[in-house]
Order: C-alpha cells, then sequence, then structure tokens
C-alpha cells in the first residue's frame, strides 16, 4: 500500500487512474498476441485515460513555474499530442478519411464539449466570470479565420466538378496559411503586455 500511495503521489494522478495504467502492458500484450481488434481498441482507450491525465497534471504544474501563457500554450499542443499522432500514422498508411474523423472530433470535443462544461462549471462555481477582452477577440478571430480556411476547400469540392489536385493545393494553402496566423498569434501573445498576473493566486497554487 505504501509503494502504491508513494507511485500516485510521484505520478500526481488518482487512485481511478493508478488502476487504469494496468491497461497500459494488457493492449500491448493484446496486440503482440494478435488478439481481436475489438479487445485491442477498448484496451487502448482505457489505457490512454491515465497517460492524458498525467499529460495534464504535468502540464498544470509545469505552467506554475513558466507562467500562464507559456503553460496555456504547452496545455494546447499536448492537449492535442493524441490526434497528431493519430494523423501521422494514418497518413503515412494513406487512410486520409480517418485523418478527417479525428480532426472533427477533436474541433467538436474542444469548443463544445470541453469549453462548454468548463463554462458551465466555472459558471456554478464562481457565479460572473471575468474574461480579458483582448484575448477573447482574438480567440474568435482566429475560430473564425480557421473556420473559413477549412470550409474554402470543402466549398470549392461541392461546387465545382471534382478535381483532386486543385482541392490538395488549396488544402495544402490553407493549411500553410493557418499555421502562419497560428504562429504570429503565438508570437502576439508572449510579446503583448499581460493584465492577467495574480501573484497572490499562483502563491496559493503552488506547483507540485
Amino acid at each position: 500500500m505504501k509503494a502504491l500511495a508513494k507511485l500516485q503521489s510521484w505520478i500526481g494522478i488518482g487512485p481511478i487512474f493508478l488502476i487504469l495504467l494496468i491497461f497500459i502492458p494488457a493492449a500491448i500484450i493484446l496486440e503482440l498476441t494478435h488478439s481481436g481488434p475489438i479487445l485491442v481498441f477498448f484496451a487502448s482507450a482505457l489505457a490512454v485515460i491515465p497517460v492524458a491525465g498525467m499529460i495534464g497534471q504535468s502540464t498544470e504544474s509545469l505552467a506554475e513555474h513558466v507562467g500562464e501563457r507559456a503553460g496555456g500554450l504547452l496545455n494546447a499542443t499536448f492537449g492535442n499530442a493524441a490526434e497528431l499522432i493519430i494523423a501521422i500514422i494514418a497518413l503515412s498508411q494513406g487512410k486520409i478519411v480517418l485523418v478527417l474523423a479525428s480532426i472533427t472530433g477533436s474541433i467538436l470535443g474542444n469548443l463544445l464539449l470541453v469549453l462548454g462544461l468548463a463554462i458551465l462549471l466555472g459558471g456554478l462555481k464562481n457565479g460572473m466570470q471575468k474574461f480579458n477582452r483582448s484575448n477573447a477577440s482574438i480567440d474568435a478571430t482566429l475560430l473564425i479565420l480557421a473556420v473559413i480556411a477549412l470550409g474554402i476547400p470543402s466549398f470549392f469540392n461541392w461546387s465545382i466538378e471534382p478535381d483532386f489536385f486543385a482541392v490538395e493545393g488549396l488544402s495544402v494553402g490553407a493549411s500553410i496559411a493557418m499555421l502562419i496566423v497560428y504562429s504570429l498569434s503565438v508570437v502576439y501573445s508572449f510579446t503583448s503586455r499581460s493584465s492577467e498576473v495574480d501573484p497572490i493566486a499562483r502563491e496559493a497554487h503552488g506547483p507540485e
């Protein structure tokens, strides 16, 4: 029991997540023994849960050291690590539909589930919530630009006779434009003056 408590404190996750860690070697064993794909899928899905918990806990603790802006960037980056890994592996195997489904699910999950729950629970706990108007307007603008950039190739493909090379070139161009805009927004967020520093709150919630 002491060893489990020490492991739990070292990893930084709850006891339920600690129990789910057993599915990591279980998924590997099932894959190596060529078990049924359904068993491998469910074992892998359960194994991802504690890993995601450790990533979230580590990025939250790291944010206390590097600051809110760098911590938010790390959280956004590692929070979508699963989609990035799936996209790389699936694209290498030519499974474009799987990549589209993964990205669509990630967008819907982050916008509807994660953001919706955050606003709902934050409102229930704290009542009226206040946000930085400048950051909120920038995020809203980036969201609109992303929707436009993702929609242009689709509208082009639906309205005109499908031309794979033209749509592919347009999609690549839109992707490059989104990467440039996102990089510029990151640079702006790190160079603009911060008005959200709360040393009292940071001291009350120290890093682990």
